[in-house]
């Protein structure tokens, strides 16, 4: 039996012990109620959304945007809190295009956990950037991802883009 050893997770199983609230639960609500942005991976706040890492990305430049009220269906939001979210990808795509230089994007809203949504309390949008020939073989065979930049020094980067657009 192959074992992978990840010991950074056990901060996640030990602040998810017990009986967390739905809201004290979600990673995004504490990032935007925390002040230390940088360990949350929190890139970018707005009036009324914001844009945080991927902690776990599908591909470099993975982020998330969110409304910053704790709701699970688009149905739910209105005004700012609805137009804010879509205005805050078209930033982020314009941060993405100039630091990264992606081909394309994935850009996606999973709402409800049979629709996929790992956090579904909290909408929340991804974006994917992607290249031409980014697939290979490694998450195939190997069940590797490549990434090619520490979370750390991506959010440097990132954070530094959107400052350069206020």
């Amino acid at each position: 039996m192959d074992r992978l050893w990840a010991p950074w997770r056990a901060q996640y199983i030990r602040e998810s012990a017990g009986p967390p609230s739905e809201e004290t639960a979600c990673f995004l609500c504490r990032g935007l109620a925390g002040t230390d942005d940088r360990t949350a991976l929190l890139a970018w706040r707005g009036l009324h959304s914001a844009v945080f890492l991927n902690r776990y990305p599908y591909n470099n430049g993975h982020l998330l945007v969110c409304p910053h009220v704790h709701l699970g269906s688009i149905g739910e939001l209105h005004g700012a809190s609805l137009q804010e979210p879509i205005e805050t990808i078209q930033r982020s795509i314009r941060a993405l295009d100039k630091i990264l230089r992606p081909h394309g994007y994935n850009i996606g809203l999973n709402q409800g956990r049979s629709a996929g949504a790992g956090l579904p309390g909290h909408l929340h949008w991804h974006i994917v950037p992607r290249w031409d020939g980014d697939t290979n073989y490694m998450p195939i065979i190997g069940h590797t991802k490549v990434l090619i930049e520490s979370l750390e020094a991506f959010y440097d980067r990132l954070v530094a883009e959107f400052a350069a657009f206020s």
